[in-house]
């Protein structure tokens, strides 16, 4: 699951998937279903009105480490 989101080019954290949802730019956006409502909902939402997939990774932890990155991670996007 995560490794077609490492394989290709993507966005990291909340802010960049949230803008390349806007920009029509994600193709599918990874949401850690251990995210705080107030993260996971509104995302969710925004990409259920715009058609893109969501896919739930088990924890912020696991998506980071999958990554590369040393922090946790809310939110991650494949770009197209």
């Amino acid at each position: 699951m995560l490794s077609e989101l490492i394989k290709n080019k993507h966005v990291i954290g909340l802010k960049q998937t949230t803008r390349a949802v806007k920009n029509s730019t994600a193709k599918v956006v990874y949401i850690a279903t251990d995210a705080e409502s107030h993260v996971r909902i509104p995302l969710s939402q925004l990409c259920k009105e715009l058609s893109v997939p969501v896919i739930e990774v088990p924890s912020m932890k696991e998506m980071g480490h999958a990554l590369g990155i040393e922090v946790n991670t809310a939110a991650a996007a494949i770009l197209l």
